[in-house]
Protein backbone atom coordinates (compact mmCIF):
# COMPACT_ATOMS: atom_id res chain seq x y z
CA UNK A 1 0.00 0.00 0.00
CA UNK A 2 1.72 3.57 -0.97
CA UNK A 3 1.42 6.12 1.43
CA UNK A 4 -1.36 8.54 0.18
CA UNK A 5 -3.86 5.00 -0.03
CA UNK A 6 -2.60 4.58 3.31
CA UNK A 7 -3.32 8.21 4.76
CA UNK A 8 -6.96 7.55 3.38
CA UNK A 9 -7.52 4.29 4.62
CA UNK A 10 -6.48 5.92 8.25
CA UNK A 11 -8.74 8.92 8.04
CA UNK A 12 -11.54 6.70 6.78
CA UNK A 13 -11.05 4.61 9.89
CA UNK A 14 -10.87 7.64 12.20
CA UNK A 15 -13.77 8.81 10.96
CA UNK A 16 -15.80 5.65 11.48
CA UNK A 17 -14.14 4.22 14.15
CA UNK A 18 -12.39 6.06 16.94
CA UNK A 19 -13.79 7.52 19.91
CA UNK A 20 -14.67 10.76 20.22
CA UNK A 21 -12.83 12.31 23.61
CA UNK A 22 -10.61 15.40 23.15
CA UNK A 23 -8.20 16.69 20.45
CA UNK A 24 -6.43 14.39 17.91
CA UNK A 25 -3.89 15.37 15.66
CA UNK A 26 -3.10 12.91 12.42
CA UNK A 27 0.71 13.73 12.92
CA UNK A 28 2.18 13.45 9.23
CA UNK A 29 5.77 12.61 10.37
CA UNK A 30 8.19 10.18 9.74
CA UNK A 31 6.03 7.47 11.65
CA UNK A 32 2.98 7.97 9.58
CA UNK A 33 3.95 4.64 7.43
CA UNK A 34 4.26 2.94 10.71
CA UNK A 35 0.50 3.77 10.93
CA UNK A 36 1.10 5.65 14.13
CA UNK A 37 -1.38 7.98 15.02
CA UNK A 38 -0.42 10.79 17.66
CA UNK A 39 -3.58 11.42 20.37
CA UNK A 40 -2.77 14.68 22.48
CA UNK A 41 -3.69 16.93 25.17
CA UNK A 42 -4.36 20.27 25.24
CA UNK A 43 -1.47 21.47 24.77
CA UNK A 44 -2.38 21.01 20.82
CA UNK A 45 -5.67 22.60 19.84
CA UNK A 46 -7.08 22.10 16.77
CA UNK A 47 -7.14 19.31 14.22
CA UNK A 48 -8.56 19.39 10.13
CA UNK A 49 -8.20 16.26 8.49
CA UNK A 50 -9.23 17.80 5.33
CA UNK A 51 -10.98 15.70 2.92
CA UNK A 52 -14.01 16.12 1.22
CA UNK A 53 -16.68 16.62 4.08
CA UNK A 54 -14.01 18.53 5.93
CA UNK A 55 -15.28 16.82 8.85
CA UNK A 56 -13.16 16.79 12.29
CA UNK A 57 -12.12 13.82 14.97
CA UNK A 58 -11.18 14.45 18.57
CA UNK A 59 -9.82 12.14 21.42
CA UNK A 60 -7.52 12.38 24.12
CA UNK A 61 -5.37 10.40 25.01
CA UNK A 62 -1.60 8.73 24.80
CA UNK A 63 -1.01 6.70 21.28
CA UNK A 64 -2.70 4.23 19.46
CA UNK A 65 -0.06 1.95 17.97
CA UNK A 66 -2.25 0.01 15.74
CA UNK A 67 -5.39 1.42 13.94
CA UNK A 68 -7.68 -1.66 14.84
CA UNK A 69 -6.67 -1.33 18.91
CA UNK A 70 -10.01 0.65 19.41
CA UNK A 71 -13.43 1.30 18.31
CA UNK A 72 -15.48 3.70 19.15
CA UNK A 73 -18.27 6.52 18.33
CA UNK A 74 -19.68 7.67 15.35
CA UNK A 75 -20.24 11.52 15.16
CA UNK A 76 -20.85 14.14 12.61
CA UNK A 77 -17.99 16.84 12.47
CA UNK A 78 -18.62 18.55 9.45
CA UNK A 79 -18.84 22.00 10.12
CA UNK A 80 -17.87 22.54 13.30
CA UNK A 81 -16.24 25.54 14.50
CA UNK A 82 -13.11 23.72 16.35
CA UNK A 83 -12.03 27.11 18.23
CA UNK A 84 -13.86 25.64 21.38
CA UNK A 85 -12.03 22.62 21.32
CA UNK A 86 -9.00 25.37 22.98
CA UNK A 87 -11.25 25.51 26.15
CA UNK A 88 -9.47 24.85 29.41
CA UNK A 89 -12.81 25.39 31.63
CA UNK A 90 -16.31 24.95 31.62
CA UNK A 91 -16.46 28.58 31.81
CA UNK A 92 -14.43 29.64 28.67
CA UNK A 93 -16.23 26.60 26.91
CA UNK A 94 -19.72 27.88 27.77
CA UNK A 95 -18.29 31.47 26.81
CA UNK A 96 -17.16 29.96 23.06
CA UNK A 97 -20.67 27.68 22.67
CA UNK A 98 -23.61 29.69 24.21
CA UNK A 99 -24.60 31.42 20.69
CA UNK A 100 -24.68 28.23 18.48
CA UNK A 101 -26.46 28.17 15.70
CA UNK A 102 -25.42 24.64 14.61
CA UNK A 103 -28.98 23.46 14.28
CA UNK A 104 -32.74 25.02 14.01
CA UNK A 105 -33.25 24.38 17.80
CA UNK A 106 -31.06 28.23 18.35
CA UNK A 107 -34.23 29.50 16.24
CA UNK A 108 -36.91 28.35 19.16
CA UNK A 109 -34.90 29.00 22.44
CA UNK A 110 -34.59 31.28 24.55
CA UNK A 111 -31.53 30.56 26.43
CA UNK A 112 -28.74 27.89 26.11
CA UNK A 113 -28.70 25.81 28.58
CA UNK A 114 -24.88 24.78 29.63
CA UNK A 115 -25.40 22.80 32.61
CA UNK A 116 -24.69 23.73 36.22
CA UNK A 117 -22.60 22.22 39.86
CA UNK A 118 -19.15 21.39 40.63
CA UNK A 119 -16.50 21.80 37.99
CA UNK A 120 -14.23 18.88 40.16
CA UNK A 121 -17.31 16.56 40.36
CA UNK A 122 -16.88 13.12 40.48
CA UNK A 123 -20.13 12.34 39.75
CA UNK A 124 -21.89 13.58 36.19
CA UNK A 125 -25.74 13.49 35.30
CA UNK A 126 -26.80 13.60 32.28
CA UNK A 127 -30.30 14.44 30.93
CA UNK A 128 -31.77 14.20 27.71
CA UNK A 129 -32.76 18.04 26.72
CA UNK A 130 -33.96 21.42 28.61
CA UNK A 131 -37.78 21.69 29.41
CA UNK A 132 -39.55 25.13 29.71
CA UNK A 133 -38.63 26.38 32.52
CA UNK A 134 -34.82 25.32 31.83
CA UNK A 135 -35.65 27.68 28.73
CA UNK A 136 -36.22 30.49 30.65
CA UNK A 137 -33.78 30.57 33.06
CA UNK A 138 -30.36 29.00 31.46
CA UNK A 139 -30.06 26.05 33.75
CA UNK A 140 -30.56 22.18 33.89
CA UNK A 141 -33.27 20.26 35.77
CA UNK A 142 -34.92 23.24 37.59
CA UNK A 143 -38.66 22.87 37.33
CA UNK A 144 -40.65 19.74 38.51
CA UNK A 145 -38.43 17.29 37.28
CA UNK A 146 -35.37 18.97 38.57
CA UNK A 147 -37.21 19.57 42.06
CA UNK A 148 -37.64 15.97 42.49
CA UNK A 149 -34.14 14.66 41.31
CA UNK A 150 -32.97 17.22 43.88
CA UNK A 151 -34.71 15.14 46.20
CA UNK A 152 -33.39 11.75 44.61
CA UNK A 153 -29.72 13.10 44.86
CA UNK A 154 -30.48 13.63 48.97
CA UNK A 155 -32.03 10.82 49.33
CA UNK A 156 -28.55 8.97 48.94
CA UNK A 157 -26.28 11.38 50.72
CA UNK A 158 -25.92 13.42 47.72
CA UNK A 159 -26.47 17.43 47.59
CA UNK A 160 -26.78 18.96 44.20
CA UNK A 161 -24.03 21.23 44.46
CA UNK A 162 -21.64 18.07 45.22
CA UNK A 163 -22.33 16.91 41.46
CA UNK A 164 -22.67 18.25 37.74
CA UNK A 165 -25.60 18.25 35.46
CA UNK A 166 -26.14 18.76 31.99
CA UNK A 167 -27.98 17.55 28.69
CA UNK A 168 -27.25 15.60 25.98
CA UNK A 169 -28.57 18.99 23.92
CA UNK A 170 -28.19 22.29 25.15
CA UNK A 171 -31.93 23.89 23.64
CA UNK A 172 -35.10 22.93 24.36
CA UNK A 173 -36.56 21.04 21.44
CA UNK A 174 -40.35 22.66 20.51
CA UNK A 175 -42.89 21.08 23.03
CA UNK A 176 -40.50 19.06 24.52
CA UNK A 177 -40.21 16.63 21.94
CA UNK A 178 -37.46 13.71 21.38
CA UNK A 179 -34.39 15.08 20.17
CA UNK A 180 -33.99 14.31 16.70
CA UNK A 181 -30.44 12.47 15.62
CA UNK A 182 -29.41 15.17 13.63
CA UNK A 183 -29.35 17.82 16.72
CA UNK A 184 -27.86 15.12 18.84
CA UNK A 185 -24.77 14.98 16.52
CA UNK A 186 -24.43 18.39 16.24
CA UNK A 187 -24.84 19.27 20.19
CA UNK A 188 -23.04 15.73 21.72
CA UNK A 189 -19.54 16.83 20.81
CA UNK A 190 -20.36 19.88 23.40
CA UNK A 191 -21.00 17.11 26.43
CA UNK A 192 -17.67 15.09 25.28
CA UNK A 193 -15.54 18.39 25.66
CA UNK A 194 -17.56 18.77 29.04
CA UNK A 195 -16.72 15.10 30.44
CA UNK A 196 -13.20 15.79 29.25
CA UNK A 197 -12.70 18.87 31.40
CA UNK A 198 -14.85 17.52 34.67
CA UNK A 199 -13.20 14.16 33.82
CA UNK A 200 -16.26 12.38 36.48
CA UNK A 201 -15.82 8.68 38.25
CA UNK A 202 -18.95 8.34 37.50
CA UNK A 203 -21.65 8.90 35.43
CA UNK A 204 -25.48 8.81 35.79
CA UNK A 205 -27.80 8.64 32.67
CA UNK A 206 -31.70 9.81 33.27
CA UNK A 207 -33.66 8.29 30.30
CA UNK A 208 -33.42 6.12 27.42
CA UNK A 209 -32.62 9.02 25.61
CA UNK A 210 -29.30 9.93 27.10
CA UNK A 211 -28.61 6.39 27.64
CA UNK A 212 -28.50 5.23 24.09
CA UNK A 213 -26.66 8.40 23.24
CA UNK A 214 -24.03 7.51 25.53
CA UNK A 215 -24.30 3.63 24.59
CA UNK A 216 -24.81 4.34 20.73
CA UNK A 217 -27.33 1.81 21.21
CA UNK A 218 -31.48 1.24 20.79
CA UNK A 219 -32.02 -0.45 23.90
CA UNK A 220 -35.01 -0.95 25.88
CA UNK A 221 -34.55 0.83 29.81
CA UNK A 222 -35.70 -2.54 31.72
CA UNK A 223 -32.49 -4.25 29.64
CA UNK A 224 -30.24 -1.10 30.64
CA UNK A 225 -31.48 -0.45 34.33
CA UNK A 226 -29.45 -2.75 37.18
CA UNK A 227 -26.26 -3.05 35.84
CA UNK A 228 -22.87 -0.74 35.10
CA UNK A 229 -21.98 0.45 31.88
CA UNK A 230 -19.19 2.29 30.45
CA UNK A 231 -18.62 5.60 28.84
CA UNK A 232 -14.61 5.65 27.65
CA UNK A 233 -13.89 3.48 31.19
CA UNK A 234 -16.00 5.67 33.13
CA UNK A 235 -18.47 3.46 35.01
CA UNK A 236 -21.99 4.53 34.02
CA UNK A 237 -25.52 3.79 36.06
CA UNK A 238 -28.96 4.15 34.12
CA UNK A 239 -32.00 4.98 35.51
CA UNK A 240 -35.83 6.85 34.54
CA UNK A 241 -35.53 10.65 33.59
CA UNK A 242 -37.90 12.44 36.71
CA UNK A 243 -39.86 13.32 34.30
CA UNK A 244 -40.86 9.93 33.59
CA UNK A 245 -41.06 9.23 37.54
CA UNK A 246 -43.45 11.94 37.53
CA UNK A 247 -45.64 10.68 35.39
CA UNK A 248 -45.58 6.98 36.57
CA UNK A 249 -45.11 6.84 40.25
CA UNK A 250 -44.67 3.38 39.93
CA UNK A 251 -41.14 3.71 38.61
CA UNK A 252 -39.63 5.11 41.76
CA UNK A 253 -38.45 1.94 43.66
CA UNK A 254 -36.31 1.35 40.46
CA UNK A 255 -35.20 4.33 40.18
CA UNK A 256 -34.32 4.38 44.43
CA UNK A 257 -32.57 0.68 43.69
CA UNK A 258 -30.53 2.47 40.97
CA UNK A 259 -28.88 5.26 42.82
CA UNK A 260 -28.53 3.08 45.80
CA UNK A 261 -26.31 0.90 43.33
CA UNK A 262 -24.42 4.54 42.42
CA UNK A 263 -24.12 5.48 45.91
CA UNK A 264 -22.24 2.40 47.16
CA UNK A 265 -20.32 2.23 43.80
CA UNK A 266 -19.28 5.77 44.69
CA UNK A 267 -18.72 5.09 48.63
CA UNK A 268 -16.31 1.86 47.63
CA UNK A 269 -14.44 3.93 45.21
CA UNK A 270 -13.56 7.01 47.49
CA UNK A 271 -12.07 4.17 50.17
CA UNK A 272 -9.50 2.76 47.45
Amino acid sequence: MNKSSLKDEIKKYLIQQVEVYGDIVLKNDQNFGKQKISLINSEVQKILINNEENKIVNKNSSVIENESEKNGNVLDYSSINSVWLEAESLMLLNDKICNCQRCSLANSRDKFVFGSGNENADIVIIGEAPGAEEDKQGLPFVGAAGQLLTKILEAVNFKRDEVYICNILKCRPPENRTPELSEVEKCEPYLIKQLNLIKPKFILALGLTAANTLLKKKSKMMDLRGEVHYYNEIPLIITYHPAALLRNPSWKRATWEDVQMLRNLYDEAIKN
